[in-house]
């Protein structure tokens, strides 16, 4: 049966490369995306990492990657530290707007006081100065590479306003753009608000007992632990988990609408050849697996190409676009067999026609 099934493939040569492009096609759309979307959220993940922090104090739904809002009082920021096993605390605004250069992403930026965020978390102005005037801001070195400036150079925020870029950081911690808090709570109107304070324990200090003295004494916001917030990344940016299973199941109708249509067609041109096959005595059965064997053929062929393309582009959209993909054999795994049963799922139509044609009418009208 194989024999046949291989020279089927070949007797429609074009139609059989497009159908593995079109599976190869739903495979790329899976590998990469969530690709893409893994290396997003355990970038996000890295850079709150380098929070020294072990808690984020804020107020529920503050922390979403859908909210710039400034919920907090600052003045908690000196009442967390009247708390036993506190040392520091700092507070932040975190404003999240749509990527403005049109690439699929987010641009987040931060309003600290530098001097004491940069004691806290071990960082330092690697080039230039921190902050200070409501005009300035500094950038981390990569996004000093994306946005091809110097210091001194001037960049756009806030939809035109102009920020002159004093100083570069190192390493990257939350945002990679920051400015003076008091330039963002003047542009966000927020005046002695926050988005959340960045809490430092004394050393030695049990964090789960801090946190619980936190809530006991200023009952009704949220104690995160900056460990729990490195762990969900993912989660907290809304609406990805949806976007990647709309994207998984766009993958799986591509490679099942492609094989539905060339096996339909292949079938209503091979109504003679399944004729006589049939009157030899090939049984539905027969008919059946020969044409689910050349979906699969056509299913495996169109999975290796696909991944093999899926980690190119994702080499070249990296180097040139500065974006970061990571990928897993979960989901390079789920690619394939989404892919797979796509085909097998599209013939099946197909194969149930082909084994219906009755080889008395084919050749009498053939």
């Amino acid at each position: 049966m194989f024999e046949l099934i291989v020279a089927n493939l070949k007797v429609r040569p074009f139609r059989t490369a497009i159908s593995i492009v079109g599976v190869a096609l739903g495979v790329i759309l899976v590998v990469l995306f969530t690709g893409l979307a893994q290396g997003m959220s355990n970038e996000m993940a890295k850079r709150a990492a380098n929070w020294k922090a072990e808690i984020v104090f804020t107020r529920p739904g503050a922390m979403t990657y859908d909210s710039s809002n400034a919920p907090v009082s600052t003045a908690y920021a000196k009442r967390l530290l009247e708390i036993d096993g506190v040392t520091a605390t700092v507070p932040v605004i975190r404003y999240v707007t749509p990527s403005p250069k049109g690439r699929w992403g987010i641009q987040q930026l931060d309003g600290v006081d530098w001097q004491p965020f940069a004691e806290m978390n071990s960082m330092t102005i690697v080039e230039g100065r921190g902050p200070a005037a409501n005009d300035e801001v500094i950038l981390d070195e990569r996004q000093m590479k994306e946005d091809n400036v110097r210091v001194g150079e001037t960049i756009e925020l806030f939809g035109g306003k102009r920020y002159r870029v004093v100083g570069v950081f190192s390493p990257p911690s939350g945002s990679r753009i920051k400015m003076s808090l008091g330039a963002m709570q003047e542009i966000l109107e927020a005046k002695d608000r926050c988005t959340y304070i960045l809490v430092k324990l004394r050393d030695g200090a049990n964090i789960d007992a801090v946190a619980a003295r936190i809530n006991e004494e200023l009952p009704g916001n949220k104690v995160n632990l900056t460990a729990d917030l490195i762990i969900d990344a993912k989660d907290r940016i809304p609406g990805l988990n949806t976007f990647l299973r709309v994207m998984v199941g766009l993958g799986a109708f591509v490679s099942t609408i492609f094989v539905l249509l060339s096996m339909y067609t292949t079938i209503t041109e091979r109504r003679k050849e399944i004729g006589i096959l049939k009157s030899l005595g090939a049984s539905r059965n027969f008919i059946i697996a020969a044409t689910e064997g050349e979906a699969l053929v056509v299913g495996v062929l169109g999975v290796g190409l696909g991944l093999i393309s899926a980690l190119l582009v994702s080499g070249v959209l990296g180097y040139t676009f500065d974006l970061t993909f990571e990928f897993t054999s979960g989901w390079l795994l789920a690619a394939a067999l989404i892919a797979l049963v796509g085909s097998l799922v599209g013939a099946l139509y197909p194969a149930w026609r082909a084994s219906t044609i009755d080889p008395v009418e084919v050749m009498a009208n053939e």
